[in-house]
């Protein structure tokens, strides 16, 4: 298995431990020196915080390290030479701190056309102009097909957390993906 196949595995793994928490599954890894210094998953339904992404919740894990963020490493920008890993497309939030946070490349497996950062709605990684964050490469498709049924074993089953749920009793799981 080449190493993005992986890595992507790793990432799949974190999302199936969100999926088992009752969280929306998507998982991450973040990459530097070709080993894994951060790994995380949604939290946002055990935390009762939208912003508590997979991405995010890695991110505070990186810059709580003062090994992963040594002094002499750019303050500015501590992710330049680091590389995401990641099931879901970045959702607008989370591609906007990327770019901040100067990171190198995300590998991402299926698109997020509700809320996609770097392709699904808005290319916030490298299309929007920015005055002083550099652009970063995104590229999908990465274990797309794992990633799109694991989001369905999720939408198909009663979310608990939601505000008012539905019942979804006579939903069947689809596990038919059509080409991008």
């Amino acid at each position: 298995m080449d190493a993005d196949a992986t890595f992507m595995a790793e990432a799949m793994l974190m999302a199936e431990e969100a999926l088992a928490a009752g969280e929306v599954p998507v998982g991450c890894v973040f990459i530097r020196g070709n080993s894994i210094i951060a790994k995380a998953r949604n939290r946002t339904n055990q935390l009762r915080n939208a912003t508590r992404h997979a991405e995010l919740e890695a991110i505070d894990e990186i810059l709580a390290d003062s090994t992963l963020t040594p002094l002499g490493m750019s303050t500015q920008y501590p992710l330049s030479d680091t590389t995401l890993y990641v099931t879901v497309e970045p959702c607008i939030m989370c591609a906007s701190a990327l770019r901040q946070l100067g990171i190198k490349c995300v590998f991402y497996g299926c698109e997020n056309d509700r809320f996609g950062g770097c392709a699904g709605v808005i290319s916030v990684n490298k299309r929007l102009e920015h005055p002083s964050h550099p652009p970063y490469e995104a590229i999908g498709g990465y274990a797309r097909d794992e990633a799109i049924l694991i989001l369905r074993r999720f939408y198909v089953t009663e979310n608990s957390n939601a505000p008012v749920p539905k019942s979804k009793a006579n939903r069947v799981l689809k596990t038919e993906i059509l080409p991008r």
